[in-house]
């Protein structure tokens, strides 16, 4: 007994440490995780896998496929079985005679099946046009599909590098906090040599106290932006620890005289609506043909049971069959076809117009994005250069009030204003960027 005793608490042991084991791992792995930084690809490829978005324009262009599927089938012929069960108050025969003299079968309760085979000869086109319709809904919904991802770039580049720019920002203020303190010390010293007043110390402290206050509000314009980022790229966990690492750069590259002729095509959108035109003059052609006759060849065979002794005849069964023609067209609607005719042409215009609108609208955000370009570029190097001289205008004042010469104010005035064109510098770097990625979204270009 002892001994068995003895091997439960070994097996007991054995399993405990191998559960710490993997529980240890786990938790190394989920730190690791929680302090690996995206890359600006990383956070594309990631939103492109799970944002909801894309995937329902995955699902779309499935649908499309699948009926583009059911139209085709149509061409072709169709077979139905039919089967039913009917009882009459009176006994009927079960079939017709095919001769004279022939003898019929009498019931009350009779169960049919048969098969029908119906195959279209002629529609007015209305069957093809609508499965040419349905193959151009396919390139409609992936032109769609290829223009979410590529603004789902675009949005998330913009807050990559709006993140960017934010954590640029915050370091300058936290740099700017650090000086101020170390000028804290300086003035203390001063006031205990009663070189100073203490008006100096008090203002230096308010000073601290404003930038420490902005800091905490740039940090929540941060983990927002954070929060938009993960939730852009699908993740279900908004974590605080969640870090991106890439750098905000400045090209000398200009952009070229642009060609709209070619540049109509490369958009997306634009291509997904000329589709979706091409879509709706097909249905315009469907509902021109509203008169037109439908006209199937048509098979049938099939039998018909009797379920219970039938009178006459003692064939319990029957067959049947029949092939012929059949055509339908409408002889009175109440206006309706024509209506129709008149639904789907001004469906057709109102897309003409969409169009028109589009091309309008991409060369303003060609012209806009271009500009933007042009304008944070300029406003980087005006900040890059102001920053070099509020440096010195720090230092000089700095200097001065060290020796007595100079005031707190003009000091703590000119901290401010380093402050501002950094902040302004690394926002209009932020701004580039995006730009940037502006112009490639405008343009349609991955």
């Amino acid at each position: 007994m002892n001994k068995f005793l003895v091997f439960i608490l070994v097996i007991t042991f054995i399993i405990g440490r191998s559960c710490f084991a993997v529980q240890s791992k786990k938790q190394t792995n989920g730190k690791k995780n929680n302090h690996h930084s995206f890359t600006i690809k990383q956070c594309i490829d990631i939103a492109i896998k799970k944002n909801p978005d894309i995937s329902k324009k995955k699902w779309d262009i499935k649908s499309a496929i699948e009926t583009k599927n059911i139209t085709k089938s149509s061409l072709g012929f169709q077979g139905n079985f039919i089967g039913s069960y009917m009882h009459h108050l009176d006994t009927i025969g079960m079939s017709k005679t095919s001769r004279p003299g022939e003898l019929l079968s009498f019931t009350d309760d009779i169960a049919t099946g048969a098969m029908v085979l119906k195959v279209p000869i002629y529609t007015g086109g209305k069957l093809r046009n609508k499965h040419e319709a349905s193959i151009k809904a396919i390139e409609y919904v992936k032109y769609q599909f290829i223009r979410s991802k590529r603004e789902l770039v675009y949005n998330v580049s913009l807050l990559f590098y709006s993140i960017l720019g934010q954590k640029k920002v915050i370091e300058s203020m936290s740099f700017s906090r650090k000086a101020l303190i170390e000028h804290r010390n300086i003035v203390k010293d001063l006031l205990l040599a009663q070189k100073t007043a203490k008006v100096d110390l008090l203002r230096t402290e308010v000073r601290i106290a404003d930038i420490e206050q902005h800091i905490l509000h740039e940090k929540n314009v941060l983990n927002t932006r954070r929060f938009m980022l993960t939730n852009l790229m699908g993740l279900d966990s908004h974590d605080h620890s969640f870090k991106i690492s890439g750098q905000l750069t400045l090209s000398n590259k200009k952009i070229s005289n642009l060609d709209y002729s070619t540049l109509f095509y490369k958009r997306q959108d634009y291509r997904s609506l000329n589709s979706k035109i091409k879509i709706q003059r097909k249905l315009l052609r469907i509902a021109k043909k509203g008169r037109s006759p439908d006209v199937y060849l048509q098979a049938t065979y099939g039998k018909n049971w009797s379920l219970e002794k039938p009178i006459g005849n003692s064939s319990e069964s029957e067959d049947f069959g029949q092939i012929g023609v059949t055509m339908s067209f409408p002889v009175f609607d109440g206006g309706r076809i024509n209506a129709n005719k008149r639904l789907e042409y001004n469906r057709l215009k109102s897309l003409e117009e969409d169009l028109r609108k589009l091309r309008l609208q991409i060369k303003l955000e060609l012209e806009i994005a271009n500009s933007n370009i042009e304008s944070t570029h300029a406003r980087v190097n005006v900040t890059q250069k102001s920053t070099e001289q509020a440096k010195e205008s720090l230092r000089i004042e700095r200097e001065k009030y060290n020796l007595g010469k100079g005031v707190v104010v003009d000091v703590l005035d000119a901290q401010s204003a380093l402050l501002d064109v950094q902040k302004s510098y690394y926002r209009a770097l932020a701004d580039y960027n995006t730009a940037l990625e502006q112009f490639k979204l405008a343009k349609g270009v991955k």
